[in-house]
């Protein structure tokens, strides 16, 4: 069995940053791609980013490109989602996930935290 828990989500002004952090524990962790996920209120699940085992490969939604960042420290058990430029449709429930290969649907991914909730104001 494999543990997520998120942390880092917040309230901050449009313009703003904020880094969620997620900690992973139960197996081996580099064994492991890693994504982010976010809900919006009333909307479904959808993909973030998502980072290869070695941190070598990642991707992005459109929606994001060029502002987050995603990152892995393998030694820490830790992923993150660097946030920059936030804008209020930044607004939703964060979620960190493992899969055992890189994946862009919620069904590629086994193992998946509570979520944290970001709230971008305008």
């Amino acid at each position: 069995q494999v543990q997520l828990v998120e942390s880092g989500g917040g309230l901050v002004q449009a313009g703003g940053s904020l880094r969620l952090s997620c900690v992973v524990s139960g197996r081996t962790f580099s064994n492991y791609a890693m994504g982010w996920f976010r809900q919006a209120p009333g909307k479904e699940r959808k993909f973030v980013a998502t980072i290869s085992w070695s941190g070598g490969s990642t991707h992005y939604a459109d929606s994001v490109k060029g502002r987050f960042t995603i990152s892995r420290d393998n030694a820490k058990n830790m992923v993150y989602l660097q946030m920059n430029s936030l804008k209020p449709e930044d607004t939703a429930v964060y979620y960190c996930a493992a899969s055992r290969y890189e994946g862009l649907r919620q069904v590629d991914y086994d193992y998946w935290g509570q979520g944290t909730q970001v709230t971008v104001s305008s």
